[in-house]
């Protein structure tokens, strides 16, 4: 409850303190919620300034007026985004810096990026009114609280409430005209809180306690220490810990519970509840404390203890209380659909701090709050120039969400659902336009393994084969595009799917061999499965072989026709098949859910959606981007043949783990994804070829490829969705790594905003002019791709594996995946162009 006189008494000290020049245009950012917006709003108004009102700090870069802006006022941690995005005005006179500790750090900061302006500390809990001490900041000196504002007394005080010398902590106790009658409607707390005051000279006057530690220094200046209790002051709100301690042990399934507030860095405080038993889920809690709590109450951690520690006194060690794994819960290991998710993603676990985090992961789950999803929105508008409002985050808290909502303010029209195709009586239906492109190929290259995905997976432990089997069966079952095959009729080729039947796993024993031998002969039996001929017209399109090594030692070897499947598929038939053979094993029904539709019905949705003035906007788009391009030169071992036998080779490489998270931090940094960075050294690595070997090119051509899976209904569908996207960045100029890594991520993010069009589909609207051996548009391809998570089926433990064909569909295809170990390389090359050491030394350039 605060009088109209301490406000005015403020705003007396503000006329003092600051000049006209200072008031003139304050920024008012601060919900009126909040105390400081009594001072940002009413002391410029006082004497004769005005103010410029924005939705928040961070909003001021696109404020109209943001020229006019003389006074800002913030918590540490919101100035120092602004200053961290380069988005801090220059002009700004004055800055007011409260609510938390100031890192010397953002003193320097400001500094340099608003030179000339003046810092201020201003100290003071909403009891005193807004402000209750300030001192100026300059780089190089102590952060300190300073001094008291004019009509405010404060005093340091020890346990005794006793005046303690200078140099000693003690207890700050405020008084004068900025103190308030208390809280309102609480005479029991107001009665702890503000308590007699022997040093006044009025009767009945009174100190407010803050619970705050400082120091007065020798010059009378004050030096804060920290807090004294368990009141701590978080994003600008003081928050009692016992409080949500309280509200915590209300839940039914828990004996005990402790909230600690815990340094995060340049993030501020962040709360973590430490609560007994330890089984009781954090989402659960979470939720209970939502429905009690204000948002900024709820923990962003929540660890599980069998038992609180204690003291030798039988009181809770605070200080024993473990560190929690990280600023929230573990993020999710799920893929990317989108390169708009995978953007979201490394912008949210930079504002949150975290390695990873998933596109399914909740935002606030992971340690986020309302100032860090205004961190995430700013980073959103810079990047893809989309403003959404705060409260967006909190309805959709997931990337995948977010990026749907991102890609629905980006404009243009929505793309109706896919549903079950009609069909004929034999199930017949087009093919999608990337099928037809593959169909056409094999008809040119009949059983050519070039397009064959091929893999295996070592299996240490137990293995029932019998589940395996059905399980293998199951997922066939279960896709449609495992069982179809491709007649023509007519001129034109159909996809015709089979009845659902069991399959049979071939199995071969070689236990009795030596194991040297055995493991040999394995490998040369896997390999054989992967470069053996498929017949579209007759299929399957996949086949398996499980090759017993030893007497718990399997190896599991799959090829796919790409017609039928993409590297996606691949890793949800490795999770549907571990799924299954778990279920199999134990004699329960499938955990998978049905699949709503089929590959071919998605095919259908394709030629639907893409035709008419829709996909001429889009070739338009492609045909600006791709004019005058011109193919890349590369420094070849021998002369470019007319007619290419396909064959390749690998070349591999390890980035160590330090380079590669240096990359990755990196990317965050930047705005931009580790894709982005990997690929601009390769397009730098290629222009450097260019120009070396010819006169060079103005821009590099790379194609690369995407999931286009951004349809619900795809993502959990075996099919060729995958669309390669042409990625032509501008190199002249010699620019440096910085400005051709953001060449880069806009030429990705075009791409990306126009994937829709399949690649087929463009070249024939754009008719390149075709050369004989030459892949039309480019002949490099740069692919960052996911790794295959599977460590378990069933008992046995599990190591997916790589298998090659001794193909290569292009001049050069760099493939990178993300190992623990670091970022490992495979460049495969057309052996008929490049020799192996050519191609190391190309790996080696890289």
């Amino acid at each position: 409850a605060v009088e109209h006189r301490s406000p005015v008494a403020l705003m007396h000290w503000g006329r003092e303190v600051f000049t006209d020049g200072e008031l003139a245009g304050a920024l008012a950012a601060t919900s009126i919620g909040f105390d400081v917006s009594v001072f940002e709003i009413f002391a410029p108004l006082s004497w004769g300034g005005r103010i410029l009102v924005t939705e928040n700090l961070l909003a001021l870069p696109g404020l109209p007026a943001a020229g006019e802006v003389t006074m800002v006022c913030g918590a540490p941690t919101a100035v120092a985004e602004l200053v961290r995005i380069g988005k801090f005005p220059s002009w700004v006179r004055t800055i007011n810096l409260g609510g938390e500790a100031v890192p010397p750090a953002l003193v320097e900061a400001l500094a340099a990026a608003a030179p000339g302006a003046r810092i201020l500390d201003v100290y003071g809990p909403t009891e005193d009114t807004v402000y209750s001490a300030f001192s100026r900041l300059e780089p190089g000196r102590p952060v300190l609280i300073g001094v008291p504002v004019t009509g405010t007394r404060v005093h340091l005080l020890d346990a005794r409430g006793e005046l303690v010398p200078a140099g000693v902590p003690g207890e700050m106790f405020l008084a004068g005209e900025g103190l308030s009658r208390g809280y309102l409607g609480r005479p029991g707390l107001t009665a702890e809180r503000f308590v007699p005051d022997p040093f006044g000279r009025e009767p009945g006057a009174r100190l407010y306690r803050t619970g705050d530690l400082a120091r007065r220094l020798p010059d009378g200046t004050l030096d804060y220490l920290g807090r004294i209790d368990h009141q701590v002051k978080v994003r600008g709100f003081r928050v009692e810990l016992g409080e949500i301690e309280a509200a915590l042990v209300r839940h039914p399934r828990l004996r005990e519970a402790v909230v600690a507030a815990r340094d995060d860095g340049d993030r501020g405080q962040r709360l973590v509840a430490y609560v007994v038993p330890a089984d009781v889920a954090a989402a659960e809690l979470r939720g209970f404390l939502r429905d009690r709590l204000p948002e900024y109450m709820v923990p962003s951690a929540f660890v599980g203890l069998d038992a609180l520690p204690l003291s030798a006194t039988g009181k809770v060690d605070r200080r024993a209380l473990p560190d929690p794994s990280g600023p929230g819960e573990a993020a999710s290991a799920g893929a990317f659909r989108t390169p708009v998710e995978e953007m979201l993603g490394g912008l949210a676990a930079e504002v949150l701090g975290v390695d990873r985090v998933g596109p399914d992961d909740d935002f606030f789950a992971l340690g986020g709050h309302s100032l860090l999803a205004t961190r995430l929105l700013a980073r959103v508008s810079r990047l893809f120039g989309v403003d959404l409002p705060v409260s967006s985050v909190f309805l959709d808290p997931t990337v995948g969400a977010l990026a749907k909502r991102i890609a629905e303010a980006s404009g243009g029209p929505a793309a109706p659902p896919v549903r079950p195709a009609e069909r004929s009586a034999d199930g017949a239906l087009p093919l999608s336009f990337a099928q037809r492109r593959l169909w056409l190929l094999d008809r040119l290259a009949p059983g050519s393994p070039a397009y064959h995905l091929p893999g295996a997976v070592r299996l240490s432990g137990p293995l029932d084969l019998a589940a395996l089997e059905a399980a293998l069966g199951g997922v066939v079952s279960r896709h449609e595009a495992l069982r179809t095959v491709f007649r023509a009729q007519g001129d034109e080729p159909m996809q015709v799917p089979a009845e659902a039947r069991a399959v049979a796993l071939p199995r071969v024993d070689l236990a009795a061999l030596p194991a040297a031998a055995a493991g040999a002969e394995a490998g040369r039996l896997a390999r054989a499965v992967a470069v053996a001929p498929f017949d579209l017209a007759r299929g399957p399109l996949w086949r398996a072989i499980a090759i017993r090594i030893a007497a718990d030692e399997h190896l599991l070897a799959i090829t796919l026709h790409h017609i039928v499947a993409d590297g996606w598929s691949m890793e949800i038939l490795v999770a549907e098949l571990a799924a299954l053979y778990e279920a199999s094993a134990a004699g329960r029904p499938s955990p998978l859910s049905a699949l709503p539709v089929q590959y071919a019905d998605w095919a259908v949705w394709q030629r639907d959606w893409l035709r008419g003035g829709r996909l001429a906007a889009e070739v338009d788009w492609w045909r600006e981007r791709l004019a005058g391009s011109p193919p890349l030169e590369l420094p070849v071992d021998r002369p470019l043949p007319a007619s290419r036998s396909g064959r390749g080779g690998t070349r591999t490489a390890v980035l160590p783990e330090a380079t590669s998270a240096a990359l990755e931090r990196l990317a965050r940094r930047e705005g931009a994804t580790p894709f982005m960075v990997l690929l601009a050294a390769f397009q730098a690595q290629l222009a450097y070829y260019s120009f070396s070997h010819s006169s060079g090119a103005p821009a590099v051509a790379v194609g690369s490829p995407v999931a286009n899976r951004g349809r619900a209904e795809a993502e959990g569908l075996i099919g060729f969705f995958v669309n390669m996207l042409v990625l032509r960045t501008p190199v002249g100029g010699d620019p440096e790594f910085l400005e051709l890594l953001a060449r880069v991520r806009e030429v990705c993010l075009g791409a990306y905003a126009h994937q829709d069009v399949p690649f087929e589909r463009l070249v024939e609207e754009l008719r390149p002019e075709r050369q004989r051996g030459r892949n039309p548009l480019f002949q490099v391809v740069f692919q960052l791709e996911q790794p295959i998570a599977l460590e378990r089926l069933g008992a046995a433990a599990a190591e997916v594996r790589r298998l090659e064909t001794g193909t290569a569909k292009f001049d050069l295809t760099l493939s990178v995946v993300r190992e623990r170990e670091g970022f490992a390389a495979v460049l495969e090359y057309d052996a008929d162009l490049f020799d192996p050491a050519t191609a190391d030394r190309m790996l080696g350039h890289w």
